[in-house]
């Protein structure tokens, strides 16, 4: 289990110490950037902090190549995967959107036009080939890779789709600035670890991002890559930005408790079509043998 307490460690430790300088380096930076909130700051403050930590965990578990990366593909062959998870990512995502949108869980804003319909297409592909590239790269090509070498196929997928649920309830969390103080970024970490107080209020979003993290570890293992894992992310992310920048969520709609309060998209609903579709994808992986890279994954 050295892998994944390596990968454990840099997450943990990252974040304490984010916490803990957190004031210093917003005063810092608030002298330079007076518009950044608190909240910003910390979090890139502490994604700076990650890429260390990261950095020092591949040294150490040895995951030299571009194949521990994920990126053991000719690039012509990544290119067509990715392109073809795009596809399928958004193929899959865009009728749960619509179905939430006809359930009347989310209503059309008003003045919707075509510019904000293209502002919103182009913030969520943005938003998607970012979250995808970096999410993609750390759970399923370094961490996938060196606890699938050291513990086999259902402890990677397991602890890759567990830690990826649980690092996204770590985020969203806001302070007034009027409330700022030195103890702030410690004060930001227990509002956000205090989310796993109360299993029930987050329950339906965090099942959801497990069966995610589930589906793309699986592509990850069976086509040898992360391209098609990041096409597929970036799509699904793309239609849920747009979603979210073209709809308002009603909290009060007879069927809203079909989507999570957390985010107004995941929920029990997203959470049944990912397992629809984990089946699916089950029954017709011999079709991801002709993507699959040659190179073993698990020596």
């Amino acid at each position: 289990m050295r892998a994944i307490s390596w990968f454990l460690a840099v997450i943990a430790g990252t974040l304490v110490l984010a916490a803990i300088v957190a004031w210093p380096v917003y005063q810092l930076i608030h002298a330079l950037e007076p518009d950044w909130p608190f909240h910003k700051v910390v979090s890139r403050f502490w994604q700076v902090l990650m890429l260390a930590g990261i950095g020092l965990a591949v040294w150490r578990l040895r995951l030299r190549r571009h194949a521990d990366w994920g990126y053991g593909l000719p690039r012509a062959r990544f290119l067509r995967q990715a392109g073809l998870g795009l596809a399928f990512g958004i193929a899959t995502m865009l009728p749960m959107a619509l179905v939430i949108v006809a359930l009347g869980i989310r209503d059309v804003r008003p003045g919707l036009d075509a510019a904000l319909l293209l502002n919103g297409l182009a913030a969520g592909a943005l938003t998607g080939f970012a979250v995808a590239l970096i999410e993609e790269t750390f759970f399923r090509g370094l961490m996938f890779r060196a606890v699938l070498r050291e513990s086999g196929l259902a402890t990677a997928l397991a602890s890759t789709a567990f830690l990826y649920s649980a690092i996204h309830f770590l985020t969203r969390i806001r302070i007034p600035h009027e409330e700022l103080g030195p103890d702030s970024g410690i004060a930001l970490l227990g509002v956000a670890l205090a989310r796993f107080a109360e299993p029930s209020v987050i329950a339906d979003a965090f099942l959801t991002l497990v069966i995610v993290g589930l589906l793309l570890g699986l592509v990850r293992y069976w086509t040898g890559s992360i391209a098609a894992g990041i096409g597929l992310h970036m799509g699904w992310v793309c239609v849920i930005k747009t979603t979210a920048a073209t709809t308002r969520l009603d909290e009060t709609a007879p069927w809203s408790v079909l989507v999570s309060l957390f985010d107004g998209f995941t929920g029990w609903l997203l959470a049944g079509w990912g397992i629809l579709i984990l089946l699916a994808m089950r029954t017709f992986r011999a079709r991801f043998a002709r993507w699959r890279n040659p190179m073993p994954e698990a020596t």
